[in-house]
């Protein structure tokens, strides 16, 4: 009973802590009451690795965090789709970096793009992007044990997230979603996207039909 009253508790803090993490728009309904279409980009990646690489190495590690949160963020809305109705639809990574490559835009110069020329570029109503900031490849899995001695040694952390929605008629910022990693986020980035996304679920805005439910919130 006790143990089950510990996980309870912790849920909720981790729930409400995620609430306090998101930011969303007072002119969102006003923006997106047209969306039909977002488009999921390559994540902007630091990597602050222990170990000493090159720096072609280090670009090609941080190119590669940034992809897998992209397809992670694809494969959680498609799974989430299937038991719940978004009011809107995402388009097939696969599409989205096809046409950025047609337009020379590589994940070395898209950050030189604005949201609405990424949006006009691949003709979507607004843009997911974010930042990823990591001292580990989290693609590659880490470990998940729990250590007293690791919190102490500052080595449960992993780093930072923010996951952000733009809109692509105006640039603005609509949603943005920040939160800290470390060994409770999972042990690689689908369950990193997976356990992140679904503490704010109550809160991503295109998880709701209609905009009045959402303020009830």
């Amino acid at each position: 009973m006790k143990n089950i009253l510990i996980i309870i508790f912790t849920l909720s803090f981790l729930g409400a802590s995620a609430q306090k993490n998101i930011y969303e728009s007072e002119k969102f309904d006003e923006l997106s009451q047209n969306h039909s279409n977002l488009a999921i980009i390559p994540f902007l990646t630091n990597l602050e690795l222990k170990d000493e690489i090159s720096s072609e190495e280090l670009k090609d590690l941080e190119e590669k965090e940034g992809y897998a949160v992209q397809d992670a963020l694809e494969t959680y809305f498609s799974k989430r789709k299937k038991k719940k109705k978004f009011s809107v639809e995402f388009q097939n990574i696969k599409n989205t970096n096809a046409i950025l490559k047609q337009n020379g835009i590589s994940y070395d110069n898209i950050d030189v793009y604005s949201v609405k020329e990424l949006a006009q570029i691949l003709e979507v109503d607004g843009i997911i992007s974010g930042t990823l900031d990591l001292n580990v490849l989290l693609s590659k899995g880490v470990p998940t044990e729990f250590s007293l001695l690791d919190y102490i040694n500052g080595d449960a952390n992993y780093g930072r997230i923010g996951v952000k929605i733009s809109d692509g008629i105006t640039g603005k910022l609509l949603w943005k979603y920040e939160k800290q990693i470390n060994k409770k986020s999972g042990k690689n980035t689908t369950d990193l996207i997976d356990l992140m996304m679904k503490l704010a679920s109550r809160k991503f805005p295109y998880d709701r039909e209609r905009p009045r439910d959402r303020k009830k919130d």
